[in-house]
């Protein structure tokens, strides 16, 4: 049998009602569900944690006209609501996958604002949820391009000359491949970025070895910018300035990791290549 909770203390809060909620009773299940799918979309997407148990707050306030429990992490959202007349419902939602996706994050808190300001009743936002999940604007040809001119402008600006940008590019296509194979083949991150540390550093090496650079270290400085986990820097350091000490510490270790992975890659390369 479902549970649901009384909407009166909407009104009595002075909330105004979602647009077509003419009913009290508001399945538990439906609200639950929703709040932790826009949750885990934000924090797979790469938004702050703290920006994350708001944003769920306000959604249930709007929806319900109560206050919500939230604890988010990197890993997972936990939401518990509790029921007029005793007890609770809560959810936990386990996340496996991370990323980087602002437009995403941009969609999704306009869709939260559409939300708060009672345009959307439960229904309507399941599907504009769904229409968020089905437009990508990072489309593997849009990522490529990311890559090529991360490559080709860093490269300039370390101080490399036009053809050391020019094989960076080139470069950068090949890290864009390896990381695009790797990640539908579902290997983890620390991985995935000491393969593409190594492929750079290898694939540098040989560009100047056959003549078609100069600066082996500017390609590979240049290059492995699109790796470097710079927002998951800012948002650990952010997280734990709002006072998220546990979420910034998980996305600060991830990010060291990461970190940490490219470094290897690209110095076991190196002793490759110096051995042959």
């Amino acid at each position: 049998m479902r549970d649901y909770i009384l909407m009166k203390s909407r009104l009595e809060m002075g909330i105004k009602p979602a647009l077509g909620m003419r009913c009290y009773l508001l399945d538990c299940d439906a609200l639950l569900d929703i709040v932790c799918d826009i949750g885990c979309e934000l924090l797979e997407s790469g938004a702050e944690t703290y920006r994350v148990e708001e944003s769920v707050s306000r959604i249930v306030r709007a929806f319900a006209g109560m206050e919500a429990s939230v604890f988010a992490v990197p890993t997972c959202v936990i939401v518990s609501i509790t029921r007029t007349g005793g007890g609770s419902e809560t959810k936990t939602r386990r996340i496996y996958a991370r990323g980087t996706n602002l437009d995403r994050v941009e969609r999704l808190n306009d869709l939260c604002r559409r939300i708060c300001r009672g345009e959307l009743e439960i229904g309507q936002a399941r599907g504009a949820l769904e229409e968020i999940r089905n437009q990508d604007a990072a489309t593997p040809r849009r990522r490529m391009a990311g890559f090529i001119l991360i490559a080709f402008g860093f490269t300039l600006f370390f101080g490399g000359g036009l053809s050391d940008s020019l094989c960076a590019a080139v470069i950068g296509v090949a890290a864009f491949f390896v990381c695009l194979v790797m990640q539908r083949l579902e290997a983890n991150a620390v991985f995935i970025n000491i393969v593409a540390g190594g492929v750079i550093m290898l694939l540098a090496v040989g560009a100047v070895s056959a003549g078609l650079a100069q600066n082996v270290d500017k390609i590979v400085i240049g290059t492995l910018m699109n790796l470097v986990p710079g927002v998951a820097l800012t948002n650990a350091m952010r997280d734990i300035m709002a006072g998220d000490y546990l979420a910034g510490q998980t996305r600060m270790t991830e990010a060291l990791l990461v970190a940490t992975a490219i470094a290897l890659g690209a110095g076991a390369a190196l002793m490759l290549t110096r051995l042959l």
